[in-house]
């Protein structure tokens, strides 16, 4: 197993009264994880809050992070992210204060000598490998739908009257599951990126990239893109965890 190293930032931006991302980075580092709460007021921060405080309880109760094979790990990710989506939506109907409220989320766990990386929402993970970036999650946009579908261009996805509509987030009913889990043999020198679409209002996926290969610390790394996010035009709440290997 290659070693690494993990950075992460997470800021409020020059929009928002109050901070609705949420991000964690466990102490042994088997996982990592990023949530960006909606819903208003107090209710994005209280869901995106849950989502990092509930999945991480449940993937240390399913998950084997020594031994599991693919399809363990793929099923203890898909019921701790069901599991916190029937908290938040039992949550979000008993406090009238939190209707409404729903979070995205993007992970990565460590399982030997493997990360895995899943989603729900538009908070992306990304990888950077040999100088090319991938993008490793899906987006569950109304836009990127539209772009699957081949309705729009991804350049008219920028500027879309629905680019920020999801139809699928934790507190949502199709938000218990993001799909199989991206399974990755980390190599010395790749550079994986969890972030909100904070980070991505504010930069190109081209930019993404070259910005990622400008330093060798990644929590330098991290705040290097999270200000050039806010210089790009985010009106967003934005957060960047960066993983360096080795």
């Amino acid at each position: 197993m290659v070693a690494f190293q993990i950075g992460q930032v997470s800021i409020t931006g020059n929009y928002r009264d109050n901070n609705e991302d949420s991000c964690i980075v466990d102490d042994k580092q088997r996982f990592a994880i990023v949530a960006d709460g909606m819903g208003g007021q107090s209710a994005g921060e209280r869901a995106s809050a849950l989502a990092i405080e509930l999945i991480p309880r449940w993937l240390e109760k399913l998950l084997d992070f020594e031994k599991a094979d693919t399809a363990a790990v793929n099923e203890a990710l898909e019921k701790s992210v069901a599991h916190a989506n029937s908290e938040i939506i039992a949550l979000s109907e008993l406090d009238p204060g939190m209707r409404n409220m729903g979070t995205t989320v993007v992970m990565m766990a460590r399982v030997k000598d493997r990360f895995f990386f899943t989603g729900v929402g538009d908070s992306r993970a990304y990888q950077l490998r040999g100088g090319k970036l991938k993008q490793l999650t899906v987006d569950h946009s109304l836009t990127q739908a539209l772009m699957d579908a081949g309705t729009i261009t991804a350049e008219d996805a920028k500027t879309h009257r629905y680019r920020n509509v999801l139809y699928k987030y934790l507190g949502s009913r199709d938000g218990a599951t993001g799909g199989t889990a991206v399974e990755v043999t980390p190599k010395s020198g790749d550079r994986f990126l969890l972030c909100s679409d904070g980070l991505t209002d504010g930069l190109q996926d081209s930019q993404i990239a070259e910005l990622l290969k400008s330093h060798d610390d990644p929590q330098t790394l991290a705040e290097i893109l999270v200000d050039a996010a806010l210089e790009g035009g985010s009106r967003d709440n934005i957060t960047a965890l960066v993983v360096i290997c080795n």
